[in-house]
């Protein structure tokens, strides 16, 4: 994939994320929701961190296995069921992302939402990536 990252310079500067990414490629591959369940369909970790870290790499495997890499996202939208408690977290949940995805941010959403499909589930990331191949 191109990417071209876009950040305008009226908008308030981004941290963590691009306010536009602009790709060309030739495939679009959509990444259904990813928790942090185990492989065996168990939510794993107490904390929003430890979710967040597994639900990442849940999204990031089943990017890999249709072909793609963390680089190719162009939209990630995080659903979290207590936005205050993101926020806290914000600068360990950046650490974690940039450990496992890098500095090459899509564009991004953060949404408070009442629960999950999981009662135990804490936090979901769904999104889209364009792959040249």
């Amino acid at each position: 994939m191109t990417a071209e990252r876009v950040n305008p310079p009226g908008l308030s500067p981004p941290t963590g994320f691009s306010h536009a990414v602009v790709a060309t490629g030739s495939h679009i591959v959509f990444l259904a929701g990813q928790t942090a369940l185990d492989a065996d369909g168990n939510v794993v970790g107490d904390s929003l961190p430890e979710q967040f870290a597994r639900a990442l790499t849940n999204l990031l495997a089943a990017l890999t296995a249709a072909g793609g890499t963390a680089s190719d996202l162009a939209r990630v939208t995080v659903y979290v069921t207590d936005v205050a408690a993101y926020r806290e977290h914000a600068a360990e949940l950046g650490a974690i992302w940039r450990r496992s995805a890098g500095r090459d941010y899509p564009a991004m959403a953060v949404v408070q939402i009442v629960r999950l499909w999981d009662e135990q589930a804490l936090v979901e990331l769904d999104g889209f990536a364009v792959l040249d191949h």
